[in-house]
Formats: C-alpha cells, sequence, structure tokens
C-alpha cells in the first residue's frame, strides 16, 4: 500500500515493523471485505503524552473517496480518549490538499482549535522534500459524541473490519452527472445548509462566502427579508408560473423597480423579461440593435464574457467557451478593452478613424457590448471616462451601446448599476444574477423607449414570469434601495476589502489589485498562483474563485451584506492562504 501510494517511502518497511511490534496501540489498519484497506499509524509523545502524533495515513486507491481516512482516524482516537489523549498532531507538506482536508474536517467535527506553525524546513531535507508544516488540534474534552466507525464495522485489537463499505457522498455525481461540472471540482464537499455569508457542508464544515453563487446572492443566502415574504406568497397559494401575463407580483415589482431605481436616476427604459438568465437578457439586447438598425455586425471587446448560448458567445472573448459552440461564431469583431496595450495606444482614436474613413473597409456595426467590470475576464474594471467616451462615441457615429451589467451591477461596484459614476445613459442594459435577491432565476433587459421594436412574441421564453422571483426581487429593492444607507455600507466595505487585499499584495512582487467595488481580485505574474491560493483558502474554510484568461485573477465576491468582521476574517485567511502557497513575501 505505502508502494501504491506514490508517496509514502517504501524503504521504512523496517519501520513498520517496528511500529506494529511497538506502537500498535495507538495505530490502526482497515480491512475492507477482509482486505486491507488503509491504515493510520502514530506514537503517543514521550514529553506530552496527552497528545498522538500521527505519522502516516494511507488508504488503497480502490476505497479512497469514501471517507475511510476520517473513520479510522475517528476511532483511533475514539479508543485512546480514556487513556487521556486530548490533542493531535501531523506534520503536513503545504500543497497536501487531502490530508489538509482531513485533518481539518476532523478538527472542526470535534469543535477543536487547529493551529499550523513551521516544523522543519525544506534545507532539514537531503532528498528536496517540501518544508511540512505542523498542525496541532485540540484540545478535545471528551471522545467524540455519537461515534460511529460506520456501517457493518467493528474494530479489535488495532484492526477495523468492515463488511461493507459506504459509497462516497459523491458518488452519484461522478457515476450520473455530466463531465462539464467544474466549480464542484474545486470545493469538493456537499453543501447543504446556508445563511447569510456561510455555506456548510454535509460533514459540518462551515465556509465563508467569498463567491455568492457567482454574483446572484448579493443579499447573501435565505436572507430572512426576503425568504419570509416568499414563503407567504407561496403559503397563500399565489401565483407561481405566468409567462408574460399580468400578475399582481410582477406589477408590484415593476412599480417598485421605476419607483426606486429607475426613477431617481432619470432613466427613461422599457423592461423587458427574456428568460431566466443573463445569457437571455445579452441575446435579446443583440437581437434588438439588429433589429432595429437594419445591420448585423457587433462590436464586443477582449477578455470579454456575456453568456453560454450562441449569440453571447459570439461577442464573450474566451476562447475554450467559443470552441464549445462547434459551429464559427460569425458576425462580430473583438476590440481592445480600456488599457489592453498598457497606455500604448490612444483609447478609441484607431476605432473613430476607421468608422470615419469609407476606404477603411469596416462597416458601422449594429451595437458595441460592453462590460464596466470584466468579472471573467481577470477584473479589468475600466476607468470611468472610458466608459464616457465609448458611450460619446456611440452617439456620434448612431451605434447602439450594451451595457452588460449582469455580474457587475445591483449594487456589486457601490452603485445599483456600475455606470452611474461615469456620467452616461447606455442604450440597452443587461441585468440578471441578483436582480431577484435570493438567487432565484430572473432577467431583464432594459431598453430605450425607441429601441423597444419586437413584435408581440417575438422573442419569448418559457420561464420569463418567475414570479416568486417578482417577489423577492421587489422586497430586496425596498429593503435595501429605498435610500443611500445601503449603498454608502456597501461602498465602505469595498474600501476595506480594498485595502485589505493590497496589503497582501504589495508584499508580492509583480501582484497587483484589479476590479471595482465588491468585485476586486489580485492579479498574479504566475498564473498559477490563484488557482493554488484559492484550493489553500478551501481548505480553511474559504469560498474564492479565480478569473481571468488565464486563471491569474484571485476574484473575491462577497454577498454585500457581509459585516466588517467576516469581511476582515476572510482576509486574514486570505493573507494565510496567499503566504502558504508563495512565502511571506516582503514586508510591506
Amino acid at each position: 500500500m505505502a508502494r501504491d501510494s506514490r508517496v509514502l517511502d517504501v524503504n521504512t518497511s523496517y519501520a513498520y515493523l517496528l511500529w506494529a511490534r511497538d506502537f500498535a496501540a495507538t495505530s490502526i489498519v482497515a480491512t475492507v471485505d477482509d482486505d486491507p484497506g488503509g491504515f493510520v499509524i502514530g506514537y503517543r509523545r514521550p514529553d506530552e503524552p496527552e497528545t498522538l502524533m500521527i505519522w502516516q495515513v494511507a488508504v488503497d486507491e480502490r476505497h479512497r473517496g469514501q471517507g475511510l481516512a476520517r473513520r479510522m482516524l475517528d476511532t483511533l482516537v475514539d479508543s485512546l480518549s480514556g487513556e487521556g489523549v486530548r490533542r493531535l498532531e501531523t506534520t503536513i507538506t503545504a500543497d497536501n490538499s487531502a490530508s489538509i482536508a482531513l485533518f481539518t474536517s476532523f478538527a472542526n467535527a470535534r469543535s477543536a482549535p487547529i493551529e499550523r506553525t513551521p516544523l522543519f524546513e525544506a534545507a532539514m531535507f537531503p532528498d528536496g522534500h517540501d518544508p511540512e508544516l505542523l498542525f496541532r488540534i485540540g484540545p478535545f474534552s471528551t471522545a467524540r459524541p455519537g461515534r460511529n466507525t460506520g456501517s457493518g464495522s467493528t474494530t479489535h485489537g488495532g484492526v477495523m473490519s468492515m463488511t461493507t463499505t459506504a459509497e462516497p457522498a459523491t458518488a452519484i455525481f461522478d457515476s450520473l452527472e455530466s463531465q462539464v461540472r467544474s466549480y464542484c471540482r474545486s470545493w469538493p464537499a456537499v453543501m447543504t445548509h446556508s445563511q447569510g455569508s456561510t455555506v456548510t457542508s454535509e460533514d459540518g464544515r462551515e465556509f465563508l462566502d467569498f463567491f455568492a453563487g457567482a454574483g446572484a446572492l448579493n443579499y447573501g443566502h435565505n436572507n430572512p427579508a426576503l425568504l419570509d415574504p416568499l414563503l407567504d406568497y407561496l403559503r397563500e397559494g399565489r401565483i407561481v408560473h405566468s409567462l408574460d401575463m399580468h400578475t399582481s407580483a410582477k406589477r408590484d415589482f415593476l412599480q417598485a423597480f421605476s419607483d426606486l431605481i429607475l426613477e431617481p436616476r432619470n432613466l427613461d427604459y422599457k423592461v423587458m423579461f427574456p428568460g431566466p438568465t443573463g445569457t437571455n437578457s445579452v441575446e435579446a439586447a443583440l437581437k434588438l440593435a439588429r433589429k432595429a438598425t437594419g445591420r448585423q455586425h457587433v462590436l464586443s471587446f477582449t477578455n470579454a464574457f456575456h453568456g453560454m448560448t450562441l449569440g453571447s458567445l459570439s461577442v464573450t472573448g474566451n476562447s475554450m467557451k467559443r470552441r464549445g459552440a462547434g459551429i464559427p461564431l460569425t458576425n462580430s469583431s473583438k476590440i481592445p478593452y480600456d488599457d489592453y496595450f498598457n497606455g500604448a495606444v490612444d483609447d478609441f482614436m484607431w476605432l473613430e478613424r476607421v468608422l470615419q474613413d469609407s476606404g477603411s473597409g469596416v462597416d458601422k456595426p449594429a451595437a458595441i457590448i460592453v462590460e464596466s467590470v470584466q468579472g471573467e475576464g481577470g477584473l479589468s474594471a475600466a476607468r470611468l471616462e472610458w466608459l464616457k467616451a465609448l458611450s460619446d462615441l456611440c452617439r456620434e457615429h448612431d451605434i447602439i451601446l450594451i451595457l452588460d451589467d449582469v455580474q457587475a451591477g445591483c449594487g456589486r461596484t457601490g452603485t445599483f448599476f456600475s455606470f452611474e459614476e461615469a456620467g452616461f445613459t447606455p442604450d440597452i442594459v443587461c441585468l440578471s444574477k441578483s436582480i431577484s435577491g435570493f438567487g432565484l432565476p430572473m432577467a431583464l433587459t432594459l431598453i430605450r423607449p425607441d429601441l423597444d421594436q419586437f413584435e408581440p412574441g417575438e422573442h419569448n421564453g418559457t420561464f420569463r414570469g418567475h414570479n416568486l422571483a417578482f417577489v423577492t426581487a421587489r422586497v430586496a429593492l425596498e429593503t435595501y434601495w429605498a435610500d443611500q444607507s445601503f449603498q454608502k455600507d456597501v461602498q465602505a466595505k469595498a474600501a476595506e476589502l480594498r485595502t485589505g487585499l493590497t496589503k497582501i499584495a504589495d508584499r508580492y512582487e509583480g501582484a497587483a489589485v484589479r476590479g471595482r467595488g465588491l468585485l476586486t481580485g489580485i492579479a498574479f505574474p504566475d498564473a498559477s498562483s490563484a488557482g493554488k491560493i484559492a484550493a489553500a483558502a478551501y481548505e480553511h474554510g474559504l469560498l474564492v474563485e479565480t478569473s481571468g484568461p488565464e486563471d491569474e485573477v484571485l476574484k473575491t465576491m462577497p454577498p454585500l451584506t457581509i459585516t466588517s468582521e467576516e469581511l476582515a476574517r476572510g482576509l486574514d485567511v486570505l493573507d494565510e492562504a496567499t503566504a502558504s502557497v508563495l512565502g511571506d513575501g516582503t514586508p510591506a
């Protein structure tokens, strides 16, 4: 088993024999249907007998993913609790995510503190071994309540035998769900509960959420201010599905949206319900721009992301996403986003010139679509003056300007719309993700009135009348956008986040903070760093993703309702995770 692990040293076979003779009481071997399945070996420290030092944990590859390591560890520690064992120690290299997850879950299940400190530096090993961190867990006051070694398992003399082996908790996902799944590969826990800024997994681990459903949960998980009216609506037997029929829920939402969002900002838009998701909103915007202008071509920007359906993909920059279309994505071209050439090229001089030159061979496009912050494209945030210049260019040349605010909207950048401070009004605005307030599917396409040219039913969809989303969307607007207090709070939290991220980035050469508002992250010169840091953060109980064409950006997107204490705690985890991957860096 040590040989097949490709991690443990087979030359220690002599040590295993000695261990079996002298330390059998502090070791355990698991057999599955009479076949060796795994082992845990350890010893009680002579200078601290209440501490069990775990040297090695191994599970046969045929039985991995079934929780066997955790059951062995629990069984061994529980068997020693009557002898005064109250602490556990082990050493782990920083890149051993499986072991870190194992011992972290062990500590969490026993509500025991866990300390991580350097123990053995790489220079202490003669074979290029990575540094070992000391994980110290405890004290645990008693044996784990309700302990169970697993269905059909018994323990005799340090050997745990199991006549049956439970399937891993993720077995049905692995066997039945498509390979296209992605987030669960980075966060393999099975999630069961959530509240506010916290998500809880099936094994009891709590995760602080710096992801917020990819921006769909701006007001946090199961927000009571939204949940209670939603439950009341359902209990009253009100309309759930209605296509585009008149309902009281839709009427109340439209009135609130007009009163609290459009009128205070002097925005004159017609509201279209294009379907349940952001890509539906973008598709409607593209179709409408082409219909209104009679032109076909659309310009979009480098590293843009606008959705996964064919029209949205045609204006998306990510090559991997585009390849998934399987057909040519035509009638669109990419132009450089703000500062794409690091200031070496005047922003729109070249575009202005080719639009004016009848010999340029460039036809006037129907529309230009832009994100004020490229949420999936690496958190590049356009300067406000750049956005205003883009709007002026579109006005001058009668080009429809579409602002994709699917991720950056609904307060994410500090104002309800991400373009508010730039001093212009887009012709069409795409909203989704957090517009429902509760994570329910909902999308809007806001249209300049003279562009409202679809014939009845020309663009429709079965789920464009999701009344549950109308209910929570209205309540979210009434709760958080009736005055300026929430917006000011978000802006204050955004400043705290940027300050914390800047302190981390300043310690590492080439690292830079990107983004705006509570859509901010750190770009690293080594593209692999962000993913490693996100993985380390997960092991420490923080959900955070990456962004950018090479996943080079560590992207933070917490709920707008996160507390300052939670924000500080998450930043501490990121600081620790970054140091575990890149070292301590240069003192700021």
